[in-house]
C-alpha cells in the first residue's frame, strides 16, 4: 500500500508518533523510508487533514535527533564488530563499500558529515552509529545532529507543506478553467452540429424539386 494511503488510515494524532518513530529508527541505523514518510505526512498536512505542520516538523526533528543519539551510543559501544554485524544483516545498506564511502566522508568533513549526512539517504542511516564507532566527540556530534535534524526535518516539512498548498490552489483554479473550457467546447460543438444539420436540410430541400421534375 502507498505510504500516504496507509497514513490516511492512521488517526491524525498518531501520525506524529509514526513519523517520529520511523525517522528515529532510520537515524538509529535501521534502513526505513523516513524521508518518504515525512514527505507524505507533510503533504497530508497541506490538505487540511487535521495534521499541524509545526507539530509534525517538531516531532520529525525530535525523532531524528534522538534516533541519531541512540545510534551514536550503540556505535560507540559496539565498535567495528557492530558494523560487521550490520553488514551481514543489511548487506544492501551496510556493505563494505558503503561503510568505506561513509568513513571517507567523515574523515574529510568531520562533524559536518553528520550535518550534511542528514540530507543524504545513505549517510542518514550511517551518521549516528559511524560517528560513535569513530569516537567523534559527543558535543561535536550533538551540535551537528541537532542542526541537521532541524534543517532537514523542519525544512522538508515546510517546503512540502507550502508546495502542497500552492498545488492545491493551482488545481482548484485549473478545475474552474477546465470547466469553462468544457462548457465552451460543448457550446461550440452544438452550434457546429446545428449549423451542419441546417445546411443538410437546405441541400435536401433544393434537391427535391429536381427529383420531381425528373
Amino acid at each position: 500500500m502507498h505510504v500516504q494511503e496507509w497514513l490516511d488510515t492512521v488517526p491524525p494524532a498518531a501520525v506524529y508518533a509514526v513519523v517520529a518513530l520511523v525517522i528515529g529508527l532510520e537515524s538509529l541505523g535501521i534502513p526505513l523510508p523516513g524521508e518518504i514518510v515525512l514527505v507524505s505526512a507533510a503533504l497530508m498536512s497541506s490538505q487540511h487533514s487535521g495534521i499541524n505542520p509545526i507539530v509534525l516538523g517538531a516531532c520529525a526533528t525530535a525523532g531524528a535527533v534522538i534516533g541519531d543519539s541512540i545510534g551514536y551510543a550503540i556505535g560507540r559501544k559496539g565498535g567495528r564488530p557492530l558494523l560487521a554485524w550490520l553488514g551481514r544483516k543489511f548487506p544492501r545498506h551496510f556493505s563494505e563499500g558503503h561503510v568505506a564511502t561513509a568513513e571517507r566522508s567523515f574523515e574529510k568533513w568531520g562533524m559536518w558529515a553528520v550535518f550534511f549526512g542528514r540530507f543524504v539517504a545513505l549517510l542518514r542511516i550511517f551518521a549516528g552509529p559511524l560517528a560513535g564507532v569513530l569516537h567523534m566527540p559527543y558535543w561535536k556530534f550533538l551540535t551537528a545532529n541537532v542542526l541537521g535534524g532541524i534543517c532537514w526535518a523542519g525544512g522538508t516539512t515546510a517546503v512540502i507543506y507550502y508546495v502542497g498548498v500552492v498545488a492545491e490552489d493551482w488545481l482548484k483554479r485549473f478545475s474552474y478553467l477546465g470547466l469553462a473550457a468544457a462548457v465552451l467546447i460543448g457550446l461550440t460543438s452544438m452550434l457546429l452540429i446545428k449549423r451542419r444539420a441546417k445546411k443538410a436540410q437546405t441541400e435536401q430541400r433544393e434537391a427535391e424539386p429536381v427529383s420531381a421534375r425528373d
